[in-house]
């Protein structure tokens, strides 16, 4: 901090050097946690802070006043809690899409591409990923579903009308 700034990057460094200086009502007003709109509870945010900043759970506990074990409870709804979330809005981005294309399970994944441009063409909305792309693209975010070439699981691929891929699986 040579210039008297203190920037989120010194911050993080500065609490994991000292935990217990973390001032967890500063983190979560700047991350904009606002308890009557968001999916977690003040407890769960609180807890995901603290360890995002590399606090162990029985070091939690103490500040808390509370038990590891309820910390790991907490953690552990908390990041169930994100999961859920960021799977309604890969389902709400995919339904929405103006572009939908199923792509069932045993597809080999270099022919994907072709199936969406065609339903990109169809739509008229243009892709933004050239096929190699697209490809990694598809099976980065389908993860466990796509095995090198393989489609393993039904994907559903969204399209949106500024040409953003979307991809969950649509068996889950």
């Amino acid at each position: 901090m040579t210039d008297g700034t203190d920037t989120e990057t010194d911050r993080a460094a500065a609490d994991a050097a000292d935990p217990d200086r973390i001032d967890v009502d500063a983190v979560l007003e700047r991350a904009g946690f606002d308890a009557e709109t968001n999916v977690l509870t003040r407890r769960q945010a609180e807890v995901l802070a603290l360890r995002e900043r590399g606090m162990r759970q029985r070091d939690i506990a103490d500040r808390l006043g509370t038990s590891r074990a309820n910390v790991s409870n907490v953690e552990a709804s908390a990041r169930e809690n994100v999961t859920r979330a960021t799977e309604t809005i890969a389902f709400a981005e995919a339904v929405g899409s103006p572009v939908r294309v199923n792509v069932p399970a045993g597809t080999d994944l270099f022919d994907v591409p072709t199936m969406v441009y065609d339903a990109c063409d169809d739509a008229d909305v243009k892709v933004n990923h050239t096929a190699p792309e697209l490809m990694t693209h598809i099976s980065e975010a389908a993860d466990s579903a796509v095995e090198g070439r393989a489609v393993h699981e039904q994907l559903l691929v969204g399209v949106t009308d500024d040409g953003e891929v979307r991809v969950r699986r649509s068996g889950e």
